[in-house]
């Protein structure tokens, strides 16, 4: 330490900067093949025209796109009216994205609230439990949720066992079973980035706040919320941007009659008979309002970040 000050060294002179760009290439690598290549290809496929059996032609069209936002009748020859079947899809799915992360929210926060404030011995096992459901496959775990809630399921005999109800609750091929299914498959995702922040968090500023005479809710709005922001936002993105596009939980407890916008890009792929380009005019749909979320988080928290 002392040669290195002694010949003018620094602390923060990057050692790796001539291989920086050898050592990204992997990552690079990786990012291209995987996400950059795959996004392109479906933006390519939604501009092509579907082949009457299946397939697609080489001819491009704005067709997909057009089916997706306009209804022109059987045989494409109507005035064009507004596609209410895809776009109240599309709505259900924001709506039902947007309430599983409210509650994942309003229980993940305490829950990461509570954990960070445990003993540093146990938080780790805290978490380990947090983590335990991400053991199993999200199939067994959303075929175990359906078999929880059926008719002769586990809760509708304890419920009726306590005598709180006479007879079944449905609860299979409702909105709410899909809720529960979002809710419980993406939990942890907002639980584990606020623990992470609360875990920062200087406690000394909520005693300060209460040696002010400041409330507990005073306190958490003014002083803990502001501090922990970044993790709140990053939960409410992981749990958001998966359930905008799930499709096992709106397949599996929802039925026909609860499409959200994942259920009806997979049915466009399944097959010969499906609409390739439909559904990959339909992915690209999602994915630009998934931008624009991102986006509108991104400008909050540069401005959250410039007050402070």
């Amino acid at each position: 330490m002392a040669s290195g000050a002694a010949s003018g060294g620094s602390a923060n002179t990057d050692t790796y900067e001539e291989a920086r760009s050898w050592l990204l290439l992997p990552a690079w690598v990786t990012l291209v093949a995987l996400s950059l290549i795959p996004v392109l290809l479906m933006l390519v496929y939604s501009f092509l025209t579907k082949e009457f059996r299946g397939g697609v032609i080489w001819e491009f069209s704005l067709a997909a796109y057009d089916q997706f936002f306009f209804d022109r009748g059987l045989f494409g020859d109507d005035p064009a009216t507004l596609e209410w079947t895809y776009i109240t899809i599309f709505w259900r799915s924001i709506w039902q994205a947007g309430a599983a992360t409210l509650l994942s929210l309003l229980i993940g926060f305490p829950t990461a609230y509570f954990i960070a404030t445990r003993p540093e011995t146990s938080r780790p096992i805290w978490v380990f439990l947090v983590t335990i459901p991400y053991w199993v496959n999200l199939l067994i775990r959303t075929v175990s949720m359906k078999f929880l809630l059926r008719d002769q399921g586990p809760l509708n005999d304890l419920l009726i066992g306590l005598g709180l109800i006479d007879s079944p609750l449905h609860m299979v091929n409702t909105n709410f079973a899909v809720q529960l299914g979002l809710f419980y498959s993406y939990l942890p995702f907002m639980v584990l980035p606020i623990y992470a922040a609360v875990e920062r968090y200087n406690f000394a500023l909520s005693e300060a706040a209460a040696d002010l005479y400041a409330s507990k809710w005073t306190t958490l709005r003014r002083v803990l919320l502001p501090s922990v922001k970044p993790g709140v936002i990053a939960g409410c993105i992981l749990v958001f941007v998966p359930s905008l596009g799930a499709f096992l939980a709106p397949d599996l407890l929802g039925g026909a009659k609860n499409f959200m916008i994942g259920s009806l890009i997979e049915e466009q792929f399944k097959g010969n008979a499906g609409n390739w380009p439909f559904g990959a005019a339909a992915s690209m749909i999602l994915l630009t309002m998934v931008l624009i979320i991102l986006m509108i988080f991104a400008r909050q928290q540069a401005r959250a970040e410039r007050e402070v």
